[in-house]
């Protein structure tokens, strides 16, 4: 054999190899997408004036401190709606001392002095950064937790400015991986002041009917068997951000509970808190709902338990969630679609059955039509095949249904090529040249058309991709492997078929 044929043998041999190591074992290398395995397909809307909210009472409360601790008086600080609060009353011999606090202390908000009121807007810009950041924090938190969950090669991706899609091949259940999204997780350990009672109106008659500044009132949650409303601090003594390690375990009575640990600043301040209040009861806080309400009867340092009659389910749930953080804003299910397994397999058996009739009627054709130059074709379609799953298991594409259309169409792009260079070479023979001169000229010529017409739908499948969601995507994915793989095995394998069994003497060419 010649030797610039040698390196292409190694090259093809390394390249096919390489692919069906990729791909195998299938079942475990080639993902299916929804609309093949079956499973739960959700649209999420991200409620993005949650994080305004949030910010506004944050950025409240900081002002508040700062004007108290730099002695600048005030009779009245309220939030008038998401992004824009005011004080009143504030002397106006103390109005420069604030614009400089104001200065130092933010520069997303705006302010102005109306009268004896002083007004914040949030900016334009910061109120849409806010809302960006919401989505994107909701996006991450939802695939930690879908991820812990346990759900083999999810889909989850931003769709628009505050909405995210999420699909969950083999998941039945939509309704606990709802819950599991869903649930904000805040959780908080506080001193109860009083409680349990039946109602807030019991709860507060030895307070003379009012919430104290340094308290408020919290409902307990009655699915953990805890009843009525509870007094509780509004300062937590430790919060969800304070977990180091979160688990599955069972309390004293082998229920399954969940056990933490604390942070050393965590550990620390829990410590104190717990020190001080031995016989008091601490309220485990999730979600503004009580969970239980155990009496303090030790110091705790940086470990405990939750309990609240959690089934093995809803404990592992609660682990998960914990462990991924709590959501920056609210969600609301806009779409819910459950894709049976029956319809998964119907959708690949019919999509296989439709690939083997379109890979054999070409075949066919190109050995009825092409003779033995036929053979050439269809063993560069095969590989062409061959590469296009080994480049969906390396990138972890997902295949679906539109997928298996964009494989189709991508080997008749392929069988396009062959048929572009063996009628080039036809051309060739028919002016009277060799069969070795033919084969090259035939091949030069065809090149340009070949790439250009390959490159211009690559382009397009890119845009799909791009701007595309779900099966769009995954159309574009296998489109867009089809063509590179065709531009491979058409242009190079094709030619050194010819160049490896062709000699180059040769009076007749089979074509």
């Amino acid at each position: 054999m010649k030797k610039n044929l040698k390196w292409k043998l190694a090259l093809i041999i390394a390249v096919t190899g390489l692919c069906l190591f990729l791909i195998y074992p299938p079942k475990e290398k080639i993902k299916l997408g929804l609309d093949l395995k079956g499973g739960t397909h959700l649209v999420l809307q991200v409620l993005t004036d949650d994080a305004i909210n949030v910010e506004t009472d944050q950025m409240l409360a900081r002002f508040e401190e700062v004007f108290k601790k730099n002695n600048i008086s005030f009779t009245e600080a309220t939030k008038e709606k998401p992004g824009r609060f005011f004080f009143r009353g504030i002397p106006s011999d103390q109005e420069s001392k604030a614009r400089d606090l104001i200065d130092q202390y933010t520069r997303d908000w705006d302010y102005s002095f109306s009268g004896d009121r002083l007004i914040f807007t949030l900016k334009p810009q910061a109120a849409l950064y806010l809302r960006d950041q919401a989505v994107t924090q909701t996006l991450e938190t939802i695939r930690n937790r879908i991820d812990q969950f346990g759900v083999a090669e999810p889909i989850i991706q931003r769709q628009g400015s505050d909405r995210i899609v999420v699909e969950l091949p083999g998941v039945e259940d939509p309704e606990r991986v709802k819950n599991l999204i869903k649930v904000t997780a805040v959780l908080e350990f506080k001193l109860v002041k009083a409680g349990p009672a039946p109602d807030e109106e019991t709860l507060l008659r030895e307070f003379g009917g009012q919430v104290p500044e340094d308290a408020e009132v919290v409902k307990a949650d009655p699915r953990r068997g805890v009843q009525g409303y509870y007094l509780v601090s509004k300062v937590a003594a430790v919060t969800g951000k304070d977990l180091r390690s979160v688990r599955r375990g069972v309390d004293e009575w082998n229920n399954p509970a969940v056990h933490f640990t604390l942070t050393p600043d965590g550990a620390k301040r829990f410590e104190q808190v717990t020190g001080q209040n031995i016989g008091k009861q601490l309220a485990i806080i999730l979600d503004g709902r009580v969970q239980s309400a155990p009496v303090i009867q030790a110091r705790i340092s940086d470990a405990g338990i939750i309990q609240g009659r959690f089934t093995p389910e809803e404990a592992d749930d609660l682990v998960v969630i914990l462990k991924a953080g709590a959501l920056p804003a609210g969600i609301k299910y806009l779409e819910e679609r459950t894709v049976g397994p029956t319809l998964g397999s119907d959708s690949i058996r019919q999509g296989l059955i439709a690939g083997l009739i379109a890979i054999f009627a070409v075949m066919a054709f190109m050995i009825f039509y092409y003779k033995l130059s036929g053979i050439n074709a269809i063993v560069a379609l095969i590989l062409n095949e061959i590469i296009i799953f080994g480049a969906m298991a390396y990138f972890r594409a997902t295949l679906t249904l539109p997928g298996i259309a964009g494989i189709i169409l991508g080997i008749g792009m392929a069988v396009d090529a062959n048929v572009l260079i063996f009628e080039r070479i036809k051309e060739e023979l028919v002016l009277g040249k060799n069969v070795a001169s033919a084969i090259a000229t035939g091949f030069s010529r065809a090149f340009s058309a070949i790439f250009d017409s390959n490159l211009t739908t690559i382009i397009s499948a890119v845009f799909l991709f791009q701007f595309g969601t779900g099966p769009i995507k995954g159309y574009a994915v296998t489109l867009i492997c089809s063509l590179v793989a065709n531009l491979f095995t058409a242009v190079f394998v094709s030619r050194f078929i010819f160049e490896a069994f062709v000699p180059s003497n040769a009076k007749r060419l089979s074509i």
